[in-house]
């Protein structure tokens, strides 16, 4: 008796035991995966949110070790006492990084320095960061508006002046959209046609293409002498175009309202426009835009495929030695490194499908290819693949908790084989088929390496969607958030405004994916609500 209580009491002590480790690695887990969250989120977040500009004054260098053209690159300091900059501080270096200014580097320059050259920092409250539209920044004092006159307007007066010269840009774009490209697309078809230049119908085109073509030159010599003067710590002057100005901020003058004001305006626009500046500024519109696309085509592909492949195995395959060697193979494609689909959706898909499709229905166009080319299609089909053995498994799980009466019961009352499956086991079954699907969302999301050889580009210069015939071009290539972190994670090596962008992209797919999934999971419980009540 006493050897079974103990017995029974070590039986207690083990299961506590494993209950113990079981929750002491869970927490672990979470702790980890809540740091990464919050150390993703505060690096990106620091992308949008404005820096303050500082007057730094740095000692000279006059050591005559620094003279010959051998300067240690953390000296390749200007030369100069007093510099505007981002300052970058780590209590735990000797070295001070700073992303300074001056008449020589206007659009900014990475220095370090030690701290023992640093003389003095101050808040420089009437410097602005002045970004442009091409993604380039300027730390400088504004100072006044030049007009083409030649006559200098208030600083107050530059949100007016900055509207009436984006109304002359519009009016450029305009004349363009309007009148010279078509007059130059109607002029290319005469080239086509071999017609001779003194033709009245062309000598009438050239004349009027001339005329806009000097309107056009006109307006932007107008627009062109609409200047904002700024200087620089040292008091050197520059000249900024205004077309080419985005924004001003005086973001050392930023109380806390405002600065949130500023962030959440960053934050449109890394939602709204497109890279720059080689993926280290601007937005990141097209990677998303790529990215929900792609998963979007390759959910509508593998569904079916997958959904069909399991009713298969389930319901209509006998139980032989091949069935479970493919039941097997499904399950070992799941293991398949992912840059292997990708050779095989390049070879296969591209060269192969693509390739034979331009022989049939696009030889007018050769040996350019259309569709023997890497494009978003391509890629959604190497995705669908690549997570096609997830839905077949999950489904086919699906498929085997629908009672075996139920499907009993449909057959007795007249339904035939494919009846069942359609009107009673595929409803049943359709939560289980809905988690394949967001486990495929969930990986198709995240992959880069297939992604790169099919179809993905780090900037394509068009959607793959838009107004002109057939709007869906599957033959397009496109941008994808995987891809965007991947180059910004070679550009935030020496840039921390990059690396800031790279969490950002980082924050965003994780919102994507999750979105994505609590799509599919709020539809999977609602399926599950209508078919499984009982």
């Amino acid at each position: 008796m006493a050897k079974l209580r103990l017995s029974g009491l070590n039986a207690v002590q083990r299961q506590s035991l494993v209950i113990s480790l079981t929750a002491f690695f869970t927490g672990l887990l979470l702790i980890a995966l809540i740091s990464v969250l919050v150390l993703i989120t505060a690096r990106g977040g620091a992308y949008f949110w404005p820096k303050p500009i500082y007057s730094v004054a740095l000692a000279p260098i006059s050591s005559p070790e620094f003279a010959s053209d051998q300067v240690p690159p953390k000296e390749a300091a200007p030369q100069v006492e007093t510099l505007l900059a981002n300052v970058f501080d780590d209590e735990a270096k000797s070295e001070i990084r700073l992303k300074y200014a001056d008449a020589l580097n206007p659009y900014g320059a990475q220095l370090l320095v030690e701290r023992e050259r640093i003389k003095r920092i101050d808040l420089a409250k009437n410097s602005a960061e002045i970004k442009l539209n091409d993604g380039r920044q300027v730390m400088a004092v504004p100072e006044n508006v030049v007009t083409p006159e030649g006559a200098n307007i208030p600083l107050a007066k530059l949100p007016q002046i900055m509207e009436s010269v984006a109304l002359i840009s519009d009016e450029i774009t305009k004349l363009n959209k309007q009148f010279l490209a078509p007059i130059h697309e109607s002029l290319s078809r005469f080239d086509n046609r071999d017609v001779v230049a003194d033709a009245p119908a062309r000598e009438k085109l050239v004349a009027q293409f001339n005329e806009y073509q000097q309107r056009v030159r006109s307006l932007e010599t107008q627009r062109d002498q609409y200047k904002l003067a700024v200087s620089f710590a040292d008091g050197q002057p520059f000249s900024i175009p205004i077309f080419t100005i985005q924004s001003v901020d005086f973001v050392s003058r930023l109380t806390g309202f405002e600065k949130w004001q500023v962030a959440i305006g960053e934050v449109f626009v890394f939602l709204t426009e497109s890279p720059k500046q080689a993926n280290t500024s601007g937005g990141v519109f097209p990677a998303l835009f790529g990215t929900v696309l792609m998963v979007f085509i390759m959910t509508i592909i593998v569904t079916p495929f997958g959904v069909m492949a399991a009713i298969y195995l389930s319901e209509y395959a006998p139980n032989t030695a091949l069935t479970t060697i493919i039941r097997v193979s499904v399950s070992n494609m799941a293991g398949v490194p992912s840059i292997v689909y990708g050779v095989f959706g390049l070879g296969f898909f591209v060269y192969t499908l693509g390739g034979s499709i331009d022989s049939l229905f696009f030889s007018d166009t050769l040996p350019a290819p259309t569709m023997g080319s890497p494009g978003i299609f391509w890629a959604a089909l190497t995705m669908a693949i690549l997570t096609l053995p997830v839905v077949i498994v999950a489904t086919e799980e699906g498929l085997r908790r629908v009672p075996e009466g139920l499907k009993a019961g449909s057959y007795a009352l007249g339904a035939t084989k494919i009846e069942t499956i359609v009107r009673t086991i595929l409803p049943i079954a359709s939560p289980g088929i809905m988690t394949g699907v967001i486990l495929a969302i969930a990986r198709a999301a995240g992959e880069v390496a297939p992604l790169m050889l099919v179809g993905a580009v780090k900037f394509a210069p068009a959607l793959p969607i838009d107004g002109e015939f057939p709007f869906l071009h599957l033959d397009r290539q496109f941008m994808h958030l995987g891809v965007l972190i991947y180059d910004s994670a070679f550009h935030s090596q020496t840039d921390a405004k990059s690396a800031s962008m790279m969490f950002a992209a980082c924050l965003l797919l994780l919102v994507v994916v999750f979105v994505l999934n609590i799509l599919a999971v709020l539809l999977r419980t609602r399926l599950r609500k209508r078919y499984l009540k009982g």
